[in-house]
């Protein structure tokens, strides 16, 4: 008897999805890819789970008639080769014919899909590697694919992923990547019914799309960079090095659209910014690098993340003086500033950078608003320079305010409403502790190199309005209470007040009896108020009440919520936050809701860059 014998298909496509699907992310790449190639303009990704219990991906590309429908789960084959040649000059994403029969092997699949103009769909289930089913479907534009179970008939292999929030933000780097390299197509990713990422297309302006990626506050920061040379196309957007990160998740390398992950590549634009960043910061570059397909191979890594340059020095040159003539203009500075541009392959220094942060925020509030605002140079005391909304979000009618007008110095909230009205996503949890000032305001270190004063009776205030407010909005049933018990002698006033108010309160968490006279019994208080100073919160709760008779939703309601919201803050702020509690906190704010108005509204109360901080010591 023979010791060698030929593997099944199913165990070769699990030997084949052990390389090509390693989680989740890697679905939602195979899968997107191939809505590319389809010619889709708008992809759409929705994940469950972190994307190990289910992943849908629905486009609007061309479709696939039944034959061929079929034909995809078998390996190896692809719409993309035909001959040995074609592998030398590959111009699509996907090629190889393994990803589709490798995920079908190791999840519950199916695929719906249709040819254009076609009057009957098709619909492909596969269980497990197991024989496919098919079926009429309704005719539909494009494809769907939905991808359940990931690993379940593997799970030696399942209990090697990470826990679902990881997974969910490998699968969201994913979609980010993609869409980056693909700015005219439209991206919108989800999970569980809440945004991940969404961007429509945006062909005109890529930057809209690294703004998407990156955060808002990207945008006016991004400046194109060009090299073009034989063979080598270098195009792309570089930040400034004011706006940088801690780390290297801003940079971003594509080769012939296609993410790539290349040491040489990364270490070439770190040494093009190493004369013009502090230590321990990381620039925020997105190049494409366009050689002729035959000048590299995407054929060396099973998910195509590395590739092999023929002439890899020419291409680290080319991405060099690309990113060097950037640089070197420094462009973020303005034209006719005198002294402004130094020599051509000086590094800036710092006072070059703070003359530079305080012409390009002037310039932007003059585009925004027609009109400059005083910068903190015009303050006639510490200050910080006004700063219009992040281009892409667009400033509102009217955003100027009346001290601005009047050639006064903004207050913080005037001059930066959007970081207390409409902060961008993820800016709270970016944040950097550094300690406590006057034992009043948290001091952090933000994006960027940015010095950020926050107030904490603000920040708590503002978290527990939008947990009340929530609350509120979630059901019909009042929040559950805590026991409190306590009675209060009161005005005539107030406890006339709470006690025709009792529906109110009751809809807000509290229970409230009369007990003879003008004394009141509290029995519960809602969560967060139970340490409150029940004569002070009652008193002030008693003037916020809505008329009696009068619908309690969210906005009758809204007064007496900003009181509770206040002295819950009060309560909590009673001590000095630890780490733990005030790191918990930015975590809050991150999914707070900032367009209720609060008593106390502006939580960041100074936000000044790194480098106006350093002119202000030359």
């Amino acid at each position: 008897m023979s010791r060698i014998a030929r593997l099944s298909d199913v165990l070769i496509n699990k030997i084949a999805a052990g390389e090509v699907v390693e989680r989740p992310a890697s679905v939602v790449k195979e899968l997107v890819e191939n809505s590319i190639d389809a010619g889709s303009s708008t992809i759409r990704v929705e994940l469950e789970g972190g994307g190990v219990d289910r992943i849908i991906v629905s486009d609007d590309g061309h479709g696939m008639g039944r034959v061929d429908a079929v034909a995809c789960l078998e390996r190896h084959a692809t719409s993309k080769l035909r001959e040995l040649d074609d592998l030398f000059h590959i111009d699509s994403m996907g090629f190889r014919g393994e990803a589709i029969p490798a995920i079908a092997s190791v999840s519950r699949f199916t695929l719906h899909t249709a040819a254009t103009d076609s009057e009957v769909g098709t619909r492909v289930s596969v269980e497990g590697g197991g024989p496919p089913e098919v079926e009429d479907a309704p005719p539909r534009t494009g494809t769907v694919i939905s991808v359940e179970d990931l690993f379940f008939n593997v799970p030696a292999r399942r209990k090697f992923l990470r826990r679902g929030d990881t997974e969910l933000k490998h699968a969201e780097e994913a979609v980010v990547r993609l869409a980056l390299a693909y700015p005219e197509v439209g991206f919108f990713a989800s999970h569980e019914g809440g945004t991940l990422f969404s961007s429509a297309a945006c062909p005109d302006d890529p930057r809209e799309r690294i703004a998407a990626a990156l955060g808002s506050t990207a945008h006016p920061h991004l400046f194109p960079v060009e090299e073009r040379r034989l063979g080598v196309a270098v195009t792309g957007y570089a930040a400034s090095p004011e706006f940088t990160f801690n780390n290297a998740r801003g940079l971003y390398t594509f080769v012939n659209r296609r993410y790539i992950r290349d040491r040489g590549l990364i270490g070439t634009i770190q040494r093009a910014y190493q004369d013009f960043l502090a230590a321990g910061r990381q620039p925020v570059v997105v190049l494409h690098i366009d050689v002729d397909p035959r000048a590299v191979d995407v054929n060396v890594h099973p998910q195509k993340q590395e590739v092999r340059f023929a002439d890899a020095r020419g291409v680290q040159e080319a991405v060099t003086a690309a990113l060097s003539r950037m640089l070197r203009a420094a462009p973020w500075l303005g034209s006719g500033v005198e002294g402004a541009t130094p020599q051509a392959g000086q590094p800036m220094d710092a006072a070059h950078y703070a003359h530079a942060v305080e012409r390009f925020l002037t310039r932007a509030q003059e585009a925004a608003w027609g009109a400059p605002l005083p910068t903190a140079m015009d303050a006639p005391g510490p200050g910080v320079p006004g700063m219009a909304p992040p281009m892409g979000q667009g400033a509102r009618p009217g955003a100027l305010p009346f001290a601005a007008a009047l050639g006064q110095a903004p207050a913080f909230g005037q001059a930066q409403p959007q970081l207390n009205e409409a902060p961008p996503p993820g800016y709270f949890g970016a944040l950097r502790p550094l300690g406590m000032l006057g034992g009043r305001f948290h001091v952090c270190e933000g994006p960027g190199g940015t010095l950020v004063v926050m107030d904490p009776h603000a920040a708590l205030e503002r978290a527990r309005l939008t947990g009340y407010l929530r609350a509120l909005e979630s059901s019909k049933t009042p929040p559950a209470p805590t026991l409190f018990g306590t009675t209060l002698e009161l005005p005539v006033a107030a406890a006339k007040s709470l006690v025709e108010g009792r529906e109110a309160l009751a809809r807000l968490g509290f229970d409230v009896e009369p007990f003879g006279g003008t004394t009141v019994a509290l029995k519960t208080v809602p969560p967060g108020l139970e340490g409150a100073d029940a004569r002070a919160l009652l008193e002030a709760l008693a003037r916020a009440l809505p008329p009696k008779g009068a619908q309690l939703d969210a906005v009758t309601l809204a007064e007496a919520m900003r009181v509770m919201a206040c002295h819950a803050a009060r309560q909590a702020g009673a001590v000095p936050l630890t780490d733990a509690q005030f790191r918990a906190l930015l975590g809050e704010l991150d999914r707070a809701d900032f367009h209720p108005t609060c008593s106390h509204g502006t939580v960041v109360v100074l936000e000044m860059p790194l480098l106006e901080l350093e002119r202000r010591a030359r």
